[in-house]
Order: structure tokens, then C-alpha cells, then sequence
């Protein structure tokens, strides 16, 4: 009787341990407490809850083979809702379709279209010290090239979407990570042990994947010691909300001054936004000046022919007489750009420009995404839509990680993610950059050189193709 007693007791033990096995990933994803502090883990972490790291998540949080997983964005400034008026905001995004067919995968473009933005059909690109120019567009100018839309339209958009899916994904406000420990990073930390976060409201997060999105200065960067390049190119970018004449604002402008790129972008038939590049004392000028006065300086920068170099101008009037002979449908025809009639008030500022870039963008469990991983000067518009490209490969990544059972911060899948995203941002990272130098200076060779070359690649329709095909991938 003892015998069969002892036999049933047994039983009953095994059928509770293999409960408890089986209720144990549950129980590692709840808070628990462990010699008084507080703690929470997550399958992936994203630490920053700007545009390009609530697309992280978005993307994330619709992602069909990782509905099991749990993950948290953490995001340091309160929630916040755009309430739409007449007055616009002066930071904007040329979102690509390649970033476009993103947004719609996370349902975020219809929220963006429905707000509002701008499509572009059209883009002209012209210096001041010559007569060379270039335009992108499509056939027939039938197919947009891009849409603008406001930084703070896109976010909205995508909070509006995290909301949808808070069963998904779990969106901590008013959180500031203060410090991170990261496996074969920290002092006697195992290299197999989970990335520790210490957050300001007292808790310690753990995940498998910590994914950082905190931008250019970004703390997580930092924590996992990437090897990082970074300078200033002592220029700053004035931005502003324009009004202009006219109807049918869908052309984007800009013109290369020896101080730097002047640009318009459509936001609507009759609102621009302004980003002009310069030196930071003329930046401070700039924004220190009357309505009336600034109305005038950005007008001026646009229209006036100081800067021309007779020689080079006399070089490119010659090459342009010989294009339309040999290939009399290869060249544009120039558009003049639209007078602007006012600005509207408290939109114009000024920030720093430089250049950052990880030479990783991975480790073991950490993935470094958007400004985190790579920021260069905005002439050419691809910061943001490069960000956006890293959300649609570390999301794949991470997917196929999940649909093979794997650890989610395995350094093999990250790799991958890495070596895709390097292949695209670094060519570009250094096209920018060099085009940047080249048209920072008036030296006559070099504005003969750029102006010609200028003039024959827009003679040359394939290869303007090509130009307008790789800025619209990922």
C-alpha cells in the first residue's frame, strides 16, 4: 500500500514539472522579482520610438511568424497626437517607393495619404556657377519620382498603427534607458547571457535582441562599443515653410551654391519647404532675419547669376550646342522655379550637418538601424528612406530567424541584415559625400569638370533611368 502511495505521489510530481515546463516561456516573459529588482524580458527591444524605430516596430508587429514574440519599444518623450491646422512643420521626408511599399505593408501610407503629403513628379538640379542642369521624371511625368510629407505626419501615423496592435507590441512612453549591459561588451558578463537594460522608472529589461534606433548620438551604439566615424562638415541647413504662387506644386528644386545646396519640396500646391545648406554664420543670419528680408534671400539664391564663371559657362553653352546636334531629345528644357511670397512664422531653424557611420551595424544580440548606424548630409534626400530600408531587411532577418527556431540575436542572421545594408548605404554614403565636396567650391577646373559632366549625364536618358531605378530601391 506504502509502495503504490509512493508510486502515485511520483506521478503526480512528474505531470506538475512537465506543466510547469510547458507554461515556462510564459513565465519568463511576465515581471519577476529576483533579490528585489523588478524585471521584465522580451524577445526584442527597440530603443528609440522615432520615424525610422516605430517603423521598426510596426514592421515587427505585423509580421505573421513572430505573433509569439514579445516586443517593446521604448520611446523617452511622452506620447504625443498631431492635431492638423493650417500651419505645416518645417522638417519633412522624400519618402521613395521603396519606403512607400513599406508603409503600406505596415497599413501606414493610406494614414499618411489621408493626412496629407505631396507627390513629386518632377526634380530639377542646377548650379549657380554655370549654366549645366539636370531633371528626373518619369515618362510623360505620368508616375510620381517621390512624396513629400512632413516628419511629424509620418509619425503620427505610425503611433495611430502601433495603437492597432498593442497585443503585439507593447510601446513604453516617458522611458529613458540609462545605462546597458551587453554580453561580450560588459565586464564579467557571460557572452551567451541576454542584453540588460536599466530603465528610469527603476526596471531591468532583458531581451534577446536589442535593436538600436536612437539616433546619431545613439547610447546603445555607444554601450555595445561600435567603432564609429564621425565629423562635422561645419555647414548647418536652414529649414522653413515657404509660400509660393501658383498651382500644380509638384516639381522639387535645387540649386548648388558654392556654399552649399539650396532646396524647395512640394508639400502642397502652394507651401514649400525650404532646406538651405550654408555656413552656420550665414545659417544664423539667416534665421535672425525679417520675414520680408528672408522672403528676399531665399528668392535671390535661387534666381541670381553671380556666381557664373565665364569660362565654364562658355564651355557648357558650346557642349550644349553640340548635344542637341547629336541627340536633339536628350536634353531638358529648363524650368524656372517658383517665387516664394512668404514664410510662415516660427518655421525657420537651423541644425548641425556631419557625417556618422558604424563599421558594424551588428554584434551579438544588438542590430543598429537608421541615424544609429548611418547619417550623412541630406542634399540627396536618402537618410530617412536608407533608415527605412534597414526596417524591411532586419525585419526579414529576424523572420527567418524565428521560422527556423533560432536565437533572434544570433550573429549569423544579424550578419546578414549587415552585409545587405552596407552593400546599399555605403555607395551612397560616399556618392553624397563626394558630390557634396565636389560642389563646395567655385575653383574654375572643377566647375568645368562637374558642369560638363552634369550636362552629359542628363543627355543621357538610360543612365537617368538607371539614377532615378536605385534611388527608388530600399
Amino acid at each position: 500500500m506504502a509502495t503504490k502511495l509512493f508510486s502515485q505521489k511520483c506521478c503526480l510530481c512528474l505531470a506538475t514539472v512537465k506543466q510547469l515546463r510547458l507554461l515556462r516561456p510564459a513565465v519568463s516573459r511576465c515581471y519577476q522579482t529576483n533579490h528585489g529588482e523588478e524585471q521584465q524580458t522580451a524577445d526584442i527591444v527597440i530603443s528609440g520610438g522615432g520615424m525610422v524605430g516605430a517603423a521598426m516596430a510596426c514592421a515587427l508587429g505585423h509580421e505573421s511568424l513572430l505573433q509569439n514574440k514579445k516586443i517593446v519599444l521604448l520611446e523617452a518623450a511622452p506620447k504625443k497626437t498631431l492635431i492638423l491646422s493650417e500651419s505645416y512643420g518645417n522638417r519633412t521626408c522624400t519618402l521613395s517607393p521603396a519606403t512607400i511599399q513599406l508603409l503600406e505593408k505596415c497599413d501606414v501610407w493610406s494614414e499618411i495619404e489621408e493626412m496629407r503629403c505631396q507627390k513629386v513628379l518632377r526634380m530639377q538640379v542646377w548650379e549657380s556657377c554655370s549654366n549645366s542642369l539636370i531633371t528626373f521624371n518619369q515618362e510623360d511625368m505620368a508616375d510620381e519620382l517621390a512624396y513629400v510629407a512632413e516628419n511629424d505626419v509620418i509619425q503620427e501615423a505610425l503611433t495611430r498603427n502601433l495603437d492597432t496592435i498593442q497585443d503585439r507590441v507593447e510601446v513604453m512612453y516617458n522611458t529613458r534607458v540609462e545605462n546597458i549591459a551587453v554580453p561580450g561588451v560588459t565586464k564579467d558578463m557571460d557572452s551567451n547571457a541576454w542584453v540588460k537594460l536599466f530603465i528610469n522608472n527603476g526596471q531591468t529589461l532583458k531581451t534577446k535582441l536589442l535593436i538600436g534606433s536612437d539616433g546619431f548620438n545613439s547610447s546603445v551604439r555607444k554601450a555595445a562599443n561600435f567603432h564609429t566615424l564621425s565629423f562635422n562638415y561645419n555647414q548647418k541647413a536652414v529649414v522653413a515653410v515657404l509660400n509660393i504662387l501658383g498651382t500644380d506644386n509638384n516639381v522639387a528644386w535645387q540649386r548648388f551654391l558654392p556654399t552649399g545646396p539650396i532646396a524647395m519640396l512640394p508639400l502642397s500646391d502652394t507651401v514649400m519647404s525650404l532646406i538651405w545648406t550654408t555656413s552656420p554664420e550665414d545659417a544664423k543670419h539667416l534665421v535672425s532675419l525679417s520675414d520680408e528680408s528672408f522672403i528676399d534671400a531665399v528668392n535671390d539664391a535661387f534666381w541670381h547669376d553671380r556666381d557664373m564663371n565665364q569660362v565654364a559657362q562658355k564651355a557648357t553653352n558650346t557642349f550644349q550646342s553640340l548635344l542637341q546636334t547629336v541627340s536633339p531629345g536628350g536634353t531638358s528644357v529648363r524650368q524656372l522655379p517658383p517665387t516664394v511670397t512668404g514664410v510662415q512664422n516660427n518655421s525657420r531653424a537651423s541644425f548641425p550637418l556631419g557625417l556618422t557611420h558604424a563599421s558594424n551595424y551588428v554584434r551579438h544580440r544588438v542590430a543598429l538601424i537608421g541615424d544609429a548606424a548611418h547619417r550623412f548630409h541630406p542634399l540627396a534626400g536618402q537618410g530617412v528612406n536608407l533608415g527605412f530600408g534597414d526596417v524591411s531587411k532586419l525585419a526579414e532577418v529576424i523572420a527567418k530567424a524565428s521560422e527556423d527556431g533560432s536565437d533572434l540575436g544570433t550573429l549569423s542572421y544579424l550578419k546578414e541584415y549587415e552585409t545587405s545594408r552596407q552593400r546599399k548605404v555605403l555607395p551612397v554614403m560616399s556618392t553624397i559625400d563626394g558630390l557634396q565636396r565636389l560642389y563646395n567650391t567655385d575653383f574654375t577646373p572643377v566647375v568645368l569638370l562637374r558642369s560638363l559632366g552634369l550636362q552629359a549625364v542628363n543627355a543621357l536618358t538610360p543612365i537617368k533611368e538607371k539614377i532615378i531605378e536605385q534611388a527608388s530601391k530600399k
